[in-house]
């Protein structure tokens, strides 16, 4: 794998997922918060937001791509023309690499954006979850780029650590995106809602977040190790006559399977 240690990666936004993303490259040890640089729109809170990891403040979206290595395009996506296309010729020197992080915005919009310049601007599109923050997260990656080989090695070997990176077409980028970023609010919500059930019963709340939060990581764990299909993995808890099967048939009965597919249709469709 390659080695990214000394790779400069530059923030262009450091909101939420942002600092998500930094905080899970540093604990890993990917690279260090000192080879970290970011901008946002409030310096005051950029300057205590940055503190924790030693990221390097800096004041505009300018000074970040002369800076960095790898460019994390951060903001709103309505910002992103305004923002990143006047720094397409700095972009565009070798060397460098844009990894976008926005909702929206494939590389067919980024070739439109960057114009002539865009043959010589390499770009990924990709859409993280906040999870990456505890080196848990997915990084759902459009397939379509404009990566070099090298570039390629440095994407996967900076982002590998921390998240499943999982590479879908064009056309799909929107529901992966609504599965990995959108479905962990719902996942809280079930996690929320399992503690509530569990205090109700007299479980102290702190346990009952912990068994529940457990719980989902070690099913999503046994899947990834097994590849089990979901249905066999519910079966095999399942015992016939037994308590699982009584709360299964309940959730069949209020309609739980198609809420959840209500919800992402909510988003996708």
């Amino acid at each position: 794998m390659a080695d990214v240690s000394d790779l400069t990666i530059g923030f262009i936004g450091y909101g939420n997922m942002a600092q998500a993303i930094a905080r899970g490259l540093v604990d890993a040890g990917v690279v260090t918060g000192g080879h970290i640089v970011a901008c946002a729109a409030h310096w005051d809170k950029l300057r205590r937001t940055t503190a924790e990891l030693g990221v390097r403040p800096l004041k505009s979206a300018v000074e970040v791509a002369a800076a960095a290595d790898v460019v994390v395009v951060a903001i709103k996506p309505y910002q992103i023309e305004a923002v990143v296309g006047p720094l397409a010729a700095e972009l565009a020197k070798p060397g460098k690499f844009v990894v976008s992080i926005a909702a929206g915005w494939d590389l067919a919009k980024y070739r439109a954006l960057f114009g002539e310049q865009a043959d010589a601007i390499h770009v990924q599109c990709t859409i993280p979850n906040t999870p990456m923050a505890v080196g848990k997260g997915v990084l759902v990656t459009e397939t379509d780029n404009t990566l070099t080989v090298e570039q390629t090695e440095a994407f996967e070997a900076l982002f590998e650590p921390i998240s499943l990176i999982e590479r879908v077409d064009t056309a799909h980028m929107t529901i992966a995106m609504t599965i990995a970023g959108c479905a962990p609010a719902f996942t809280d919500m079930y996690l929320e809602a399992l503690a509530d059930a569990g205090v109700k019963y007299g479980l102290q709340r702190a346990a009952a977040y912990r068994l529940a939060a457990k719980m989902v990581e070690g099913v999503g764990a046994l899947y990834m190790a097994t590849e089990t299909h979901p249905g066999a993995m519910k079966d095999a808890v399942c015992s016939p006559g037994g308590t699982t099967i009584r709360g299964v048939a309940q959730l069949e009965k209020d309609g739980f399977r198609g809420a959840v597919i209500d919800a992402v249709d909510a988003i996708a469709g």
